[in-house]
């Protein structure tokens, strides 16, 4: 079993994906931003590093996966590459922050790369307002994402939105505005009632 989680920066992604793997006994697989080396230079020049990231993202996030699948049957996994090809760098390329040059080789390099990864079989999407998107990202402190632009977290969740209306694969959608997981048990209790009724959907298929 392979689960996914989706959503905006600061959407609950690494929390839920700990409270998850927890839960379940699921290998976590993590966002690895503390040691990515494009990051901090990303968010000071995003024109200028902004293929550099998403190529570092792509190659990272798919070893990373290939790596962990040889070793785990079930893995929770905090992004997806999806996220990167089909949000982060189209909404990069569309602010003129990623030139044309620079997209098109790396949609063609996501293709490549993509066309030899399965899909999970359940895409957990976290849905939040704006607002509530930026009460996490500064609850949680992290120095380098202190200049993200508003304009940036609102595109982005625009892109999310279109996404995941034309996904093909199986979603469950949890609304980050109603639901607190990360600090009321009984809210991560209604998120694990909706993901085991749909590991129930997905075997009685």
């Amino acid at each position: 079993m392979h689960i996914a989680i989706a959503g905006n920066i600061g959407s609950g992604k690494t929390t839920l994906t700990k409270q998850l793997a927890r839960h379940y006994g699921y290998k976590p697989m993590f966002e690895t931003t503390d040691n990515n080396p494009y990051i901090n230079s990303f968010y000071e020049d995003m024109r200028r590093w902004s293929f550099n990231i998403q190529i570092y993202f792509l190659h990272t996030r798919v070893r990373q996966l290939l790596d962990i699948r040889k070793e785990y049957d079930n893995i929770i996994q905090d992004r997806t590459l999806y996220e990167d090809a089909y949000i982060f760098a189209p909404n990069l390329h569309a602010m003129g922050l990623m030139n044309t040059r620079d997209f098109d080789n790396y949609i063609q390099t996501f293709e490549l790369i993509s066309s030899f990864i399965q899909q999970p079989d359940l895409l957990v999407y976290l849905r939040g307002d704006v607002p509530s998107l930026i009460r996490q990202i500064q609850h949680r402190g992290r120095e380098y994402e202190n200049s993200i632009r508003l304009d940036y977290l609102t595109s982005l969740n625009q892109r999310y939105e279109s996404w995941i209306n034309s996904y093909t694969g199986k979603v469950l959608t949890i609304d980050i505005n109603e639901l607190n997981f990360a600090d009321k048990p009984e809210d991560l209790g209604v998120v694990i009632n909706r993901i085991d009724a749909e590991f129930h959907n997905l075997f009685s298929e």
